[in-house]
């Protein structure tokens, strides 16, 4: 039962991990190290559950841990309030001895991270007032600054793990003994996976209705520089960027890693502070773009996202093209990898033959029940080597398109086969070894730093030897 219960407590300290990277409003994380005060004198901190090294954690963390997780709609049932002290003081742990290490979290690479959080807070709920109502926080400032806190004790405990199994490699012989040592009734069961390729057909868009759009971002310059008018309020009524029209088009921007598409990163660094670009195309459509703030490496911008309408005779056009392509490949005329290079719109995908890259593994796996609810319905029912009808399809700044979908391979679920999976064996081992090393970590450093418990949690059964017993 060693492996079932290592996994178990791996998927326990996961679930926990990324739990704590989207709870935010710990009160105790805002108080920083042991909750010293202006003149760096020590102050008595009521309902203190734990000290931890240089950092403390309150018996309301914990209550606003089960609060937030509840809120989230995360199941509480099968959670202690001693599973998410341990998980806490391991945070703490890790965090204080970051900075024990000296490794560094840049203050301006977390202000980025709770930018970048505030605009999915905002987008999520619809406006700033709704965020700050629905965490109950007075102002924006304040906010910024918890979540600022709570970020950057986070990322120095990843940083910490991070640095932990950065070295860690697994060889062939590992992976075998790893398999080897699950019993056979225990053999981890693989979903239903697939392999997809895909064409993608944009129609033709007609150059007066580019001329259209352009003409009106032009307009939306004119009205910011000659009229005074607010460039957020011009995102905000007419951007077709979901992803940043309630927050008035924002984005923040790092020189050293890169977020956008390079269009947009071009046009952003080539500005001064209070600048607007020409109308520049993307992929996305068309933009226009602004410098709000420079500092440093960072650079904050608003743009405004125009898409061209498609007139539909020109989307009958490519679905007509699409279904034509669909019926050569069945004739075997052309191959579909052929295909997709000479015809397909997209270009991420085009040189691969097609081929469809999961972003959650990396790999070109995908698992039928953690797929996009949308692609899940187009696929689901394909058999391996199908190929689908002309599908109607819509990016997220709202250009429509046609694509055909052809099912390169289908895994049934099924009992881990050391052969046919050795690359996801390969992963668990991998993780396996990885978390042993942070458990081993983890145990050494408990038994050298200061870390003291109160006695209303002696009845804890902890995973690691908090009470150095």
């Amino acid at each position: 039962m060693q492996y079932v219960q290592r996994n178990f407590n791996f998927t326990v300290k996961n679930t926990l991990l990324l739990l704590t990277a989207f709870v935010i409003s710990f009160e105790g994380f805002a108080q920083g190290p042991l909750g010293l005060d202006s003149t760096s004198k020590r102050v008595k901190i009521d309902g203190v559950s734990a000290v931890v090294g240089d950092y403390v954690i309150l018996d309301s963390d914990i209550d606003k841990t089960l609060v937030d997780m509840r809120s989230q709609g995360i199941p509480t049932d099968g959670i202690e309030r001693c599973q998410l002290l341990g998980k806490l003081m391991e945070d703490k742990l890790y965090a204080h001895h970051a900075v024990q290490d000296s490794l560094v979290i840049s203050d301006s690479e977390v202000y980025s991270y709770v930018d970048q959080s505030i605009e999915y807070f905002t987008e999520e709920l619809g406006s700033m007032e709704k965020v700050l109502e629905f965490y109950n926080k007075p102002d924006e400032l304040s906010f910024r600054e918890q979540l600022f806190e709570i970020n950057k004790l986070q990322k120095l405990a990843s940083l910490m793990q991070s640095e932990i199994v950065s070295k860690i490699e697994i060889t062939p012989e590992e992976v075998r003994n790893f398999f080897d040592a699950i019993p056979v009734d225990e053999l981890p069961v693989f979903s239903t996976e697939i392999e997809l390729a895909q064409i993608v057909v944009e129609p033709k868009i007609k150059d007066e209705e580019t001329q259209r759009v352009i003409d009106r971002l032009k307009d939306f310059k004119n009205d910011v520089e000659e009229k005074g008018l607010s460039f957020a309020s011009k995102a905000i009524l007419y951007s077709q960027d979901p992803g940043s029209r309630s927050t008035g088009g924002k984005y923040t921007l790092h020189r050293k890693r890169p977020r956008m598409v390079k269009e947009f990163r071009d046009a952003a660094f080539r500005l001064e502070e209070g600048q607007i670009s020409k109308p520049f195309k993307s992929d996305f459509g068309w933009h226009i773009l602004t410098v709000d703030k420079i500092r440093g490496q960072q650079v904050d911008v608003r743009h405004i996202l125009l898409t061209p309408k498609v007139a539909p005779d020109q989307l009958e056009e490519s679905r007509v093209v699409l279904d034509s392509l669909r019926k050569h490949i069945l004739n075997e005329e052309i191959s579909f990898e052929v295909a997709a290079f000479n015809f397909s719109s997209e270009k991420e995908t085009k040189n691969s033959g097609g081929t469809l890259i999961n972003p959650v593994t990396g790999d070109t796996r995908f698992e039928l029940t953690k797929m996009d609810p949308t692609l899940y319905n187009q696929v689901s029912n394909l058999k391996d080597g199908e190929i689908s009808l002309p599908l109607l399809d819509e990016d997220r700044s709202g250009l429509k398109k046609y694509k055909i979908i052809k099912i390169n391979n289908r895994f049934e679920e099924h009992i881990a086969d050391y052969s046919k999976d050795f690359i996801r064996i390969k992963e668990l081992a991998l993780k396996d070894k990885q978390l042993r090393a942070i458990e081993k970590w983890t145990k050494e450093k408990i038994a050298d730093t200061y870390v003291s418990i109160s006695k209303d949690y002696n009845y804890c059964d902890f995973t690691n030897n908090w009470s150095k017993n």
